[in-house]
C-alpha cells in the first residue's frame, strides 16, 4: 500500500532524513519508532506531503506521491492524526466531524460507538475538551474522510493512564475492522502487540525493520535505539 525507499527530506539547508525505508501492506499496522528527534514527525510529514521528498522514492497504491500536495495525498486516502491533535478550536465536536466527512463506512454513528463521550460532548466547542477527548476528535476526524491509510503520530503522547487505554482499546477495534494503520508512539508495552511490523529510525536513517516479537525480545535492540 505504501512504500519509501530512501527518503530524504530538508528544512531549508538542513537535512533531516538521510534514507529512511517503510512499508505498510494493506490492512497491516507497522509502527514507527525512535527516540525524539530521530525523523519519525518528518517522515509523516514528507509521506503526507507536508514537506517535500529531495531525494529517494515514495508510493501510494501504487502512485507515485513524492511531490503530491498534502490535499492530493489526502484526496488518495491518507488520514493523519497529527502531534498535538490540532483539533479545529472553534468548532464544535460535530463540526469538526462533519467537516472532514468523505466516503461510506466511517460517519457520525460509527464515530460515536467508537468513542461515546464524543456523542456526549457533539455540541460543545473542541477547545473546551480535555486533552484526551481532543485526541479522541482528532482519531474520529481523520476516521471521518475513510482513508485507506490511517496515521497517527505521537497517539497516546502525554495522556493520562486511564485515557490511553481508552485510546489503546479504540484502536485495537479500528484495527480489527481491517484499517491500515502507520503509528508513532513510545508506549511498547500496549503498541507493540498490535502491530505487525516495526521500523526504527535513527538521525533520519532506517536502522531496523522486523517483527515485534523480535524487537520485543531483544533489551539490547531497545535499549541502543529507544531507551533514554
Amino acid at each position: 500500500m505504501l512504500e519509501a525507499r530512501g527518503i530524504e527530506s530538508f528544512y531549508g539547508p538542513s537535512q533531516a532524513l538521510f534514507g529512511v525505508d517503510l512499508s505498510v501492506a494493506e490492512g497491516a499496522m507497522v509502527a514507527l519508532l525512535g527516540r525524539n528527534g530521530m525523523g519519525k514527525t518528518t517522515t509523516i510529514r514528507t509521506i503526507c506531503g507536508l514537506m517535500p521528498a529531495r531525494g529517494g522514492s515514495l508510493s501510494f497504491l501504487g502512485k507515485d506521491i513524492r511531490g503530491l500536495p498534502a490535499f492530493r495525498v489526502a484526496q488518495l486516502g491518507v488520514g493523519l492524526v497529527p502531534e498535538g491533535r490540532r483539533c479545529f478550536p472553534n468548532l464544535t465536536v460535530g463540526e469538526n466531524l462533519l467537516a472532514t466527512a468523505r466516503g461510506a463506512g466511517w460517519d457520525m454513528k460509527a464515530v460515536a460507538a467508537l468513542f461515546p463521550k464524543l456523542e456526549e460532548r457533539r455540541d460543545q466547542s473542541a477547545r473546551t475538551l480535555s486533552g484526551g477527548e481532543q485526541q479522541m476528535l482528532a482519531i474520529g476526524r481523520a476516521l471521518m474522510t475513510n482513508p485507506r491509510l490511517l496515521i497517527l503520530d505521537e497517539a497516546t503522547e502525554g495522556l493520562a493512564p486511564v485515557v490511553r487505554q481508552e485510546i489503546w482499546a479504540a484502536i485495537a477495534a479500528v484495527r480489527q475492522r481491517g484499517q491500515s494503520i502507520l503509528i508513532v508512539d513510545k508506549n511498547l508495552k500496549d503498541l507493540l502487540p498490535l502491530a505487525d511490523a516495526c521500523v526504527i529510525l535513527e538521525k533520519g536513517h532506517t536502522v531496523w525493520q522486523g517483527r515485534p516479537d523480535d524487537l520485543a525480545a531483544d533489551a539490547v535492540l531497545q535499549d541502543r535505539y529507544l531507551g533514554v
